[in-house]
């Protein structure tokens, strides 16, 4: 969104909660949002072509460290393994800066404790080794499917920024990441992505792993089997909505618009972004312009535990 959108933005808002909008000028504001989401989609899901090309092209733009080994990444830069079976180091770091451009990608690799691993089965009998092995092949599928992805989202960043070169007067585009939590039972990284040209927006991914399953975790793998968990979590986010909304006047969020019925938030889905805090409570998360302006930015809900710990396995 650009610093002009952002200003007719507030403006119309400010008319908005004046009841004073034309018919003309909320026509504007739904305009201005739709194309701001829409830009932020097209950030988020381009589909990834030609990639050994356009990675090779790409590479000869970066200044350091691209295809590095695993052990020499590692080498580089490393985490202490977190958790008791997955590790996350920096396994390749782009970076290229001129006096308009700036690129900063770090691009993670979640990796498998082997020793971890080994001195499981050691302690196990031969019925559970094997069902440990079992495990630990599926956890090793599962770290690299989301390895894959993770290459894939940082490689469209960077074919994007390399196409822009010549063509924006300004840009800056950074990928970094943290792990949000990481239990005997559950670990989750998350990937911030961030570009700006004129003015910024961040969009982020969410990868939670079940450490007992070796399985990437989705949300209905949190609830029983056949329960409505959609109803309950989406009316919890409304109502948290509600109250920051009563409680500060600069929060906005799209829930109860009555004049613009299209931009409420209605309920998350299967594929909303989520993880589990440090004491396993569920976190529901949004990218900018998913339910509020983009000026909110990422924003996020922690869901009450009596609102779903019926239907919780």
């Amino acid at each position: 969104m650009t610093d002009r959108e952002k200003q007719i933005i507030e403006q119309l808002k400010r008319e908005y909660e004046s009841h004073s909008m034309s018919e003309n000028q909320k026509e504007a504001l739904t305009m201005t949002i739709k194309n701001a989401k829409r830009k932020n989609r097209q950030r988020k899901y381009v589909v990834w072509k030609g990639a050994g090309v356009a990675a090779a092209a790409v590479i000869l733009v970066f200044l350091v460290i691209p295809n590095v080994s695993a052990s020499a990444a590692h080498a580089m830069q490393s985490i202490p393994i977190l958790g008791k079976l997955v590790e996350v180091m920096t396994f390749r770091d782009y970076q290229y800066e001129d006096d308009r451009q700036h690129a900063d990608i770090k691009v993670p690799e979640i990796v498998v404790d082997s020793e971890a691993s080994a001195a499981d089965d050691s302690i196990h009998t031969d019925a559970a080794g094997a069902k440990n092995d079992e495990q630990q092949e599926t956890l090793k599928k599962t770290t690299e499917e989301i390895n894959a992805e993770i290459e894939r989202i940082a490689a469209d960043m960077m074919k994007e920024f390399e196409d822009n070169i010549d063509d924006i007067g300004y840009q800056d585009i950074s990928m970094s990441y943290e792990v949000l939590n990481t239990t005997e039972e559950y670990f989750t990284l998350r990937i911030i992505c961030y570009q700006a040209s004129g003015s910024g927006a961040e969009w982020d991914y969410y990868y939670t792993i079940d450490l007992g399953t070796g399985e990437r975790l989705n949300l209905k793998d949190l609830f029983m089997d056949g329960a409505d968990y959609i109803t309950p979590i989406s009316e919890d986010i409304k109502r948290q909505m509600r109250e920051q909304m009563a409680a500060d006047e600069n929060v906005m969020y799209w829930v109860d618009y009555t004049d613009v019925p299209a931009w409420n938030f209605e309920a998350i889905t299967d594929e909303t972004n989520f993880y589990l805090d440090e004491n396993g409570g569920l976190v529901i998360c949004f990218n900018e312009g998913d339910v509020a302006p983009m000026y909110m930015g990422v924003v996020s809900f922690s869901i009450a535990e009596e609102t779903i710990s019926s239907i919780r396995k």
